[in-house]
């Protein structure tokens, strides 16, 4: 076998893989917070693959269920039960509320189910239409590409899949103004992700909640990316004192095991009946004891308490550089979701944190997007914050 250097495998990459991304790094190891590319040299991991390992890379209690499982079965398809799935939807609910949950591969099939739930709960109704929100993101299906409310990742797939209607973000009163008589859902995230780290104002949300109550319809939350410990909470909904009628879940579900979910109240149980929806690689004994293990793992290693910890000590040190650094305009966020909002495009700043070993995101094109795994410690922050300082010195 040819040995692989970072130019034999860029070569078969653009050979053989659609070009839809364009990466220039070749990452080969990753344990906690920490990545290796092929040439050896280590990077800080502050985006954990767009916040799907949230235990950081190679979490050993997930990989020892993993591999445990794979020795037992690791397929059946849902025309059968499985030991692990229902114990997970048990699990999810336990953490949640009280609903039932369908199994799913991503977070834009999760997306997209969820749409479909809607679609059928408004059918008998003459209720169709979901109203989502200005500069939100659901997921790359042409049913989530029309929900979602970021004109760019629509271009060139036109027309949009009719029954969706977008509205600006924390602005109840235009949203009071979209609901007719067509409107079967509300759809948001409670911290937008892709649109800027941009949380829900706390009493928008309420009101959102009792505007959807008064007037029979449903509340949708997209926690694809926010959820699963993210912002603090094991789903972002309960930092704002709100239960969704149902929840989409993904990324870190399995801590990068492929999996999504949605869940739905109970009550909601038998809107979806057997045929109307599917998925063949949904909720599989290996994926769902993945995601039993983070949730277990979450629980005794107490990373809920650590994320908010290290949150507020993120956050504090990034408040202070805004001072120091006229460039930055704004900190926000929620747990370890934040964002650092600039005065510029925020990829300019990406290489330059890459060299020297901090691995970041963008997001809304002017914010560093910052997503250190739930287990980072202290002293990661600090390197990760001297980089930084570093960085925008010689901005």
């Amino acid at each position: 076998m040819q040995k692989q250097t970072y130019e034999t495998v860029s070569e078969l990459y653009r050979k053989y893989v659609m070009k839809t991304c364009n990466p220039h790094m070749v990452l080969v190891r990753g344990k906690g917070t920490y990545v290796w590319d092929i040439n050896g040299r280590r990077f800080l991991d502050f985006g954990s693959g767009i916040s799907v390992c949230n235990l950081g890379h190679c979490n050993k209690a997930v990989a020892a269920a993993i591999k445990e499982q794979v020795d037992k079965l690791v397929h059946t398809s849902n025309l059968y039960m499985n030991l692990n799935q229902p114990r997970l939807a048990k699990a999810l609910a336990d953490h949640g509320f009280d609903g039932i949950s369908f199994f799913c591969n991503s977070g834009a099939e999760a997306n997209e189910g969820m749409i479909k739930f809607a679609r059928k709960w408004g059918h008998d109704q003459g209720k169709y239409e979901i109203i989502t929100m200005a500069d939100s993101f659901h997921g790359r299906t042409l049913a989530t590409l029309a929900a979602t409310g970021r004109a760019k990742y629509r271009k060139g797939f036109e027309p949009d899949m009719p029954g969706f209607v977008s509205v600006p973000f924390n602005d109840l009163k235009a949203l009071q103004q979209a609901v007719g008589e067509k409107t079967a859902a509300v759809m948001m995230e409670p911290v937008q992700g892709e649109g800027g780290i941009i949380p829900a104002d706390p009493e928008y949300i309420r009101a959102v909640r009792q505007l959807c109550n008064e007037k029979g319809i449903l509340l949708l939350f997209d926690e694809v990316q926010c959820g699963m410990g993210r912002t603090g909470k094991f789903f972002a909904f309960q930092n704002f004192d709100v239960e969704p009628d149902a929840l989409s879940m993904a990324k870190a579900m399995a801590n990068g095991y492929p999996m999504g979910a949605f869940m739905v109240k109970r009550q909601y149980g038998d809107v979806l009946q057997v045929g109307s929806h599917n998925s063949t690689f949904g909720g599989t004994p290996l994926a769902s004891a993945a995601a039993l293990a983070v949730i277990d793992y979450m629980d005794e290693k107490k990373v809920l308490k650590n994320c908010g910890k290290q949150s507020r000590y993120l956050l504090r040190a990034l408040t202070e550089m805004k001072e120091k650094y006229r460039f930055i305009t704004d900190v926000r966020g929620l747990g370890l979701m934040i964002g650092v909002v600039l005065d510029r495009p925020a990829g300019e700043l990406l290489p330059k944190l890459e060299e020297h070993g901090l691995l970041a995101l963008s997001a809304g094109e002017s914010v560093l997007r910052l997503l250190p795994p739930l287990t980072v410690s202290r002293k990661e922050i600090n390197k990760a914050l001297a980089i930084m300082t570093e960085v925008f010195d010689q901005v």
